[in-house]
């Protein structure tokens, strides 16, 4: 291709690419990559300072956030999921609960209510939280064999509520023979025999 319309082809390409126009263009889309590849190094730069604790990876971190399309993207892939203020708040949390726990406040088990050590029963729904010495009446946990403080041994035995199938054995018997109790009228029969 050495005919006319090849000369006159890249005669307006020359003239195209040294054109002000073109130049300007190249220009700014020059500016725009640096400003870009710029703006990406710095991200990375305070990204790592949020991540990282140690000033070397930091660098190291920046000097990868320079390299262009890549740099940025292996740092995403490998930077630390946390940043420094949330492993601190999450270290602080954890203190704050450890430290509730250590203190093992004592509560209601049906309320939920803050109780002493030496209520014996709750404030609130009156449940029955320790039982008393028989001999000095101080509070006892449910567990303890003996009163630790006038070392009279604790009864096992719970206190005697009687038989209570008794009754229950005798209505059943009572009703297989016919005598037993007699049933109440339903409230729409009492209504009818009333009308």
């Amino acid at each position: 291709m050495t005919g006319p319309g090849f000369i006159v082809m890249s005669a307006s390409l020359h003239d195209i690419f040294h054109s002000t126009i073109f130049m300007v263009v190249r220009n700014v889309t020059l500016f725009v990559v640096a400003v870009f590849w710029l703006g990406t190094a710095y991200w990375t730069h305070r990204d790592a300072r949020r991540r990282l604790d140690d000033s070397w990876l930091v660098r190291t971190a920046t000097l990868l956030g320079l390299l262009p399309p890549v740099g940025p993207l292996v740092y995403l892939l490998f930077r630390p999921p946390e940043t420094l203020a949330d492993v601190r708040a999450r270290e602080v949390e954890l203190q704050a609960l450890e430290a509730r726990l250590e203190q093992r406040l004592l509560q209601c088990p049906v309320c939920r209510t803050e109780t002493e050590p030496a209520f014996l029963i709750c404030p609130v729904c009156t449940t029955r939280l320790k039982e008393p010495c028989g001999t000095c009446g101080a509070p006892l946990e449910r567990l303890w064999q003996a009163c630790p403080y006038c070392r009279t041994a604790v009864s096992a035995a719970p206190p005697a509520l009687g038989d209570l199938d008794a009754p229950l054995t005798a209505e059943a018997a009572g009703a297989r023979n016919g005598a037993g109790p007699k049933a109440k009228p339903p409230a729409r029969a009492a209504k009818r025999a009333r009308a």
